[in-house]
C-alpha cells in the first residue's frame, strides 16, 4: 500500500510538470508570432480586418487565461491531495507499526516485571519444566500482559513451550536452558501479585525449595519474534 501511495505521488509530479510545460510552450508561441507580426501591414489593414484581427487575438488571449486558469486548478487539486496523501501515508505507517507490535515483529520496552527460574544442585526438588514456564506465561496474560518473552524469544498466540523428554525446553521451535528469564511488559504490581500472591504459581514454586526470583523496571526490554507467522486458516 505504501509503494502505491509513493508511486502515485510521481505520477502526479510528473503530470503537474507535463501540463506545466504545455502552458509555457502555447503561451511562448503566441507571443513569437506576436513578435513577427508586420506592424506595416497592419497599419494598412482597414478598419474591418483590424477589428477582426482583434477580436481572434482577444479570443486567443482568453483561451491561453482558461488554460492558466484550468491549469492552476489542478495544480491546486494535485497539492491538496498530495497533502491528503501524506496524512494516509502517516496513518498507515501508524497502523502498521500497531499491528506489528500486536504480532511481536517489533521490539518494545517499557515498565514490568523479570522473572528469573534457576536449576538447583539439589537433587530432592523437582527440576523445572515447561509447564512451569506455560503456567507462569498464562498467568501473567490474564493479569494483562502486553508482551511476553522467555529467554528473549518472544511469546506470540502461536508460540509453543514444550519438555522434550524432561530433560530440557523448547521455545518457538528452539532449545532454551537455564536460567529461565520471563519478562513481562505490563502494570508491575498486577504482574507480580499474580505470580506471588496466594496460590500464585511462583508462590508455589518457592514453597518446594525452587529457586525463583521476581525483579520490578521501568525500563523491561523485550525483542521482537523472529520466526515466520504463517496462517493455513484465516481467510
Amino acid at each position: 500500500m505504501k509503494k502505491n501511495i509513493k508511486k502515485g505521488k510521481i505520477t502526479m509530479i510528473i503530470t503537474i510538470g507535463i501540463t506545466c510545460f504545455i502552458l509555457v510552450l502555447v503561451m511562448s508561441m503566441q507571443f513569437k508570432i506576436v513578435n513577427q507580426t508586420d506592424i506595416t501591414s497592419i497599419e494598412n489593414m482597414r478598419e474591418a480586418e483590424l477589428r477582426t484581427e482583434f477580436a481572434n487575438w482577444k479570443s486567443k488571449y482568453e483561451d491561453i487565461e482558461q488554460q492558466y486558469d484550468e491549469t492552476m486548478e489542478k495544480i491546486e487539486e494535485y497539492r491538496t491531495t498530495s497533502q491528503s496523501n501524506e496524512e494516509t501515508e502517516k496513518l498507515v505507517d501508524e497502523e502498521l507499526e500497531q499491528l506489528n507490535m500486536s504480532l511481536g515483529k517489533t521490539d518494545v520496552q517499557g515498565q514490568g516485571i523479570e522473572v528469573t527460574l534457576r536449576e538447583t544442585n539439589n537433587e530432592e526438588i523437582a527440576r523445572i519444566n515447561g509447564d512451569d514456564l506455560l503456567v507462569i506465561v498464562n498467568a501473567l496474560k490474564i493479569a494483562g500482559a502486553e508482551a511476553i518473552s522467555i529467554n528473549d524469544e518472544r511469546i506470540i498466540n502461536m508460540s509453543d513451550i514444550v519438555d522434550i523428554n524432561e530433560t530440557f525446553i523448547k521455545v518457538n521451535g528452539k532449545r532454551i536452558l537455564a536460567p529461565y528469564v520471563i519478562k513481562a511488559i505490563g502494570n508491575s504490581a498486577y504482574l507480580e501479585t499474580a505470580l506471588t500472591g496466594n496460590g500464585g504459581h511462583v508462590d508455589e514454586m518457592k514453597k518446594i525449595g525452587q529457586d525463583v526470583s521476581i525483579e520490578k523496571s521501568n525500563k523491561v526490554k523485550i525483542l521482537k519474534y523472529e520466526g515466520e507467522i504463517n496462517l493455513k486458516y484465516i481467510q
